[in-house]
């Protein structure tokens, strides 16, 4: 069924002009980034913390709560609030900094995306905001007090929510017209006595005018078309220059923001308080600054707001002095290109009703049949968290590192800190960040599992994301593809090629598109990035990978990014698992070019035979007297290899070993027939070099139907393997697969003065190895996870019932790979549903979310979740790859 959402998708030929053009791309954090870094140590933490956030202009790109702006983030819209409790106008979410905070950064705040449609034609928030003063202080002492071990200290341990004393605030967004923006705040006093709240709608530009040596023509907002049932502000970028990296004339025009009368217009300039941040007097010229709202309406100053109606930042500031128990405001605005109409606000709530109501019939279309109405709210949930995630993406690494006016150069020190070799690096684009707090940049392998979920509802979209790390502009001249904000260079995991064929397939299948366009563009800048994994990863030419980092923080007892100051070097089971599988996907994408082009049948042989080579070199390493498969443990595992020759195994049970499953292959020989180059090689290959592909492509019969599987592993191998996962003592958790072997609780693993132990919730101190927010020594997560279904849903199409397994968990009855990738699903999904007793493990002990009619609904997808229990751990909002879990209710429930 085409609903009016499928109908605006298809009206979208760029997100310039069209229904995308507004989103909300605007950050929930942009201070202590690493583009609003200009310190000489690299700290961004310390450079611009929370508390310098109202004061300095950004020069990267804007945050606020539940903000809108327009495709190259020009004009910006959000909401702020007050209490009359709180020190600190909420302008923005705060959180805590690695030094502060248990885990890492971490967000201290409850705010939930509950709706979006793909265009944003309609958007829901909703901010739980307490009544009396935000605790900030006490958050970071009790945070710091733990010392990194023990659960979080959370907002609702403080008991700001205690008698429900909060406010409910929810915010819509709804388009009449793709420039036409109806918005609604609704206010809820959840508690049992009057409350005073303030609401400031504000509106301001993006400073992209004060950076040069002379500062540039800057737009402005003044007041504008006023009536008996409206005012507004008048936004104008007539006299701005925009970016000259913007690839055509950019320009909104005017715009008007109608809000009801009984507001107080306030006007200020998006500029820097120097006298707060630096320590020096503010321009004379310009002395209303960026935190004058903050000082007008809570610290009550004088003359700190422009008494000249003009500027460019500007609120209209509506105060509720008592909303009763149980009672509700509701506030509408109007964001809109057209003049005064003669009742502007008059239709907002018809539009936000229609547009509400297009969302559910777009979605009824979207849910597949067997997902019950709990699942059916996981997906849908999941979805907004993703689509609220996009972000404007803005940053010029080039003028980042030499800054913008020679008169102020950034500290020298700079240069040697990050990201120096990335200066061709330059982004206008929207992307989808892994959250917009705590993770507000691109993260590579993050990216390829946000697309497989985006494409079930907006597959153009998803292609253009995956697309943009194959631009120019973002992959590296040698091939490489940027890993992630904080270091570009370094090393995730190569799934680029998996997302591609995946979502490519996934239209083919949902709308009957095969865009070959699409897959011959990715493949070619995907062989470029091949070949730099193959010689800047593969030092002694032996097809095994030293990848580093990949994603995995500390699965180990070193930092993975580092170079041992011994000249020692880790041969990684999972990079080279992960290479297997790069080799298989880009022959699955060739082979499929094929069909059109011959000449791609060379391609196809050429990553079949390199295949062949790198997982045949796991197991059996030359003249080497180890490989990385272990034969006594049955499983895979590092070795870090001397410069001497010496060696050591690194015995460690953990999803290192399990990623050398994620190169699976079928390849039915009906289906290879017509591609007689590449099925001849392929024969040649398997009748003359028995000594690479015997333990590496497995010849099955599956009723008279010849296939080629191609594993790393072979039968004994694989169910060695499975038989671990799939033994609750070791990887399989009521939830899904544990990144760590259980069997380390009581047998840690000992190198050089460090531990490897199992720890199914939050890493001690000690094993924080990198950035400290991240633990893969027990925890589930959900792309691995999602991964490891994929490959036993391709292993059982290839053996259907011939092959089976006797397992622990199944006690001792035989289980087929079908079911074994059913179930984990199943367990996977089961993080977010209602159980028997009607709790949602995702929530764990938080009784207020357990039991709280108003809260036991609401999900957070986290980063990770607790290895026995499933409750949600790490980033709170990272709805980026954990949005996973709507990609698995779509595939198992149809």
């Amino acid at each position: 069924m085409k609903t009016k959402e499928h109908e605006r998708l298809e009206e979208i030929k760029d997100d310039i002009f069209s229904w995308r053009r507004w989103g909300p791309y605007v950050a929930d954090r942009s201070w202590a980034t690493v583009r609003e870094d200009y310190s000489p140590d690299g700290n961004a933490w310390s450079f611009l913390p929370h508390d310098l956030a109202r004061s300095k202009a950004y020069r990267w790109g804007e945050d606020g709560i539940a903000g809108i702006c327009d495709r190259f983030q020009l004009l910006v819209f959000a909401p702020a609030f007050w209490n009359e409790q709180d020190p600190i106008l909420k302008e923005r979410l705060f959180g805590l900094t690695p030094q502060e905070g248990n885990h890492g950064e971490d967000v201290k705040e409850y705010y939930f995306y509950l709706d979006s449609t793909p265009t944003h034609s309609y958007m829901k928030f909703l901010y739980k905001y307490p009544q009396a003063a935000f605790p900030y202080r006490r958050l970071i002492e009790e945070n710091v007090k733990r010392a990194g071990e023990g659960p979080e200290f959370e907002l609702l341990d403080t008991g700001v929510f205690a008698g429900n004393r909060y406010f409910d605030i929810v915010i819509e967004y709804a388009k009449a017209t793709p420039e036409d923006i109806c918005i609604r705040i609704q206010a809820f006093n959840r508690g049992s006595e009057p409350a005073p709240l303030h609401i400031l709608p504000h509106l301001w530009f993006r400073n992209i005018w004060s950076w040069q040596e002379v500062a540039g023509q800057e737009p402005k907002i003044e007041p504008g078309p006023g009536g008996s049932e409206y005012l507004s502000l008048l936004s104008n970028d007539s006299q701005l220059e925009p970016p000259s990296n913007i690839p055509v004339h950019y320009r909104l025009g005017q715009r008007i923001l109608y809000g009801p009368p009984g507001g107080e217009l306030l006007f200020t300039y998006n500029e820097t308080n120097a006298e707060r941040v630096f320590g020096r007097p503010n321009c004379s010229r310009k002395p209303y600054v960026k935190d004058a709202f903050h000082r007008h309406v809570v610290r009550k100053e004088t003359g700190v707001i422009n008494p000249s109606p003009v500027g460019t930042k500007a609120a209209i500031h509506y105060c509720y002095k008592s909303i009763a128990p149980g009672a509700s405001i509701t506030l509408r605005l109007r964001l809109t290109e057209h003049g005064a109409e003669l009742r502007p606000l008059s239709d907002v709530d018809k539009v936000i009703h229609q547009r509400s109501a297009e969302a559910d019939d777009f979605y009824k279309t979207i849910h597949p049949p067997q997902a019950s109405a709990d699942e059916q709210d996981v997906q849908r949930q999941a979805f907004a968290g993703l689509l609220w995630t996009k972000q404007s993406y803005i940053f010029d690494v080039q003028k980042w590192l030499e800054g913008d006016c020679k008169l102020w150069p950034p500290p020298p020190a700079r240069k040697s800190i990050r990201n120096v070799h990335w200066r061709h690096l330059n982004s206008m684009r929207v992307m989808t960040v892994p959250d917009k707090w705590e993770y507000p940049w691109f993260a590579a392998w993050d990216l390829a599992f946000h697309c497989v979920t985006l494409a079930i509802i907006d597959p153009d979209y998803a292609k253009e994301q995956l697309w943009v790390l194959l631009f120019e502009q973002f992959q590296h001249p040698n091939g490489q593809i940027p890993a992630y904000e904080w270091e570009f260079s370094d090393l995730n995991p190569p799934v680029h090629a998996w997302a591609v064929w995946r979502v490519y397939n996934m239209e083919r299948a949902r709308h009957g598109r095969a865009d070959r366009s699409f897959l011959e563009r990715c493949f070619h800048k995907l062989l470029m990035n091949f070949a730099w994994w193959i010689n800047k990863k593969d030092f002694a030419d032996n097809n095994i990978f030293e990848g580093g980092f990949l994603g995995l923080d500390n699965i180990t007892v070193v930092d993975r990014s580092m170079q041992g100051a011994d000249g020692s070097v880790l041969e990684q089971a999972d990079a080279t698992g992960w290479m297997g599988m790069f080799c298989l996907n880009m022959m699955r994408i060739a082979l499929e070019l094929a069909k059109e082009n011959q000449t791609y049948e060379n391609l196809a042989t050429k990553f079949f035979q390199h295949y062949v080579y790198v997982a045949s070199a796991m197991k059996h390493m030359g003249s080497r007297n180890y490989q990385l498969w272990d034969d006594q443990d049955g499983f895979f595992y590092d070795v870090l290899r001397y410069p001497d020759g010496q060696f050591r195994k690194f015995r460690v049970r953990s999803l290192v070993g399990l990623i050398p499953l994620f190169a699976v292959e079928r390849l039915a020989v009906s289906e290879i027939a017509p591609f007689r180059e590449f099925s001849a090689r392929l024969h040649w290959f398997l009748k003359n070099r028995q000594d690479l592909v015997r333990d590496v492509v497995h010849t099955v019969d599956r009723e008279g139907q010849l296939s080629h599987l191609l594993t790393i592993v072979n039968k004994d191998q694989l169910t060695r393997l499975i038989d671990r996962v799939w033994n609750t003592e070791e990887f399989l958790s009521p939830y899904g697969i544990r990144s760590l072997s259980k069997f380390h609780k009581d047998q840690p693993f000992h190198f050089d003065g460090r531990v490897v132990s199992y720890e199914p919730a939050e890493a001690e101190r000690a094993s924080k190895i990198k950035g400290g927010n991240s633990n893969w020594r027990g925890p589930i997560w959900m792309p691995t996870c999602f991964l490891l279904v994929e490959t036993m849903r391709l292993l059982g199409d290839a053996f259907g019932s011939s092959f089976s397994i006797k397992t622990q968990a199944t006690g001792g009855q035989p289980i087929g790979f079908h079911e074994m990738a059913a179930e984990t699903a199943n367990r996977l999904i089961r993080i977010f549903t209602r159980d028997g007793s009607g709790r949602r493990p995702v929530h764990g002990a938080a009784s207020k979310f357990q039991e709280d009619p108003l809260w036991q609904d609401l999900l957070l997808f986290y980063e990770y979740f607790h290895g026995d229990t499933g409750a949600g751990l790490g980033a709170s909002h990272q709805t980026g790859w954990t949005a996973l879990v709507a990609s698995l209710i779509d595939d198992w429930r149809r």
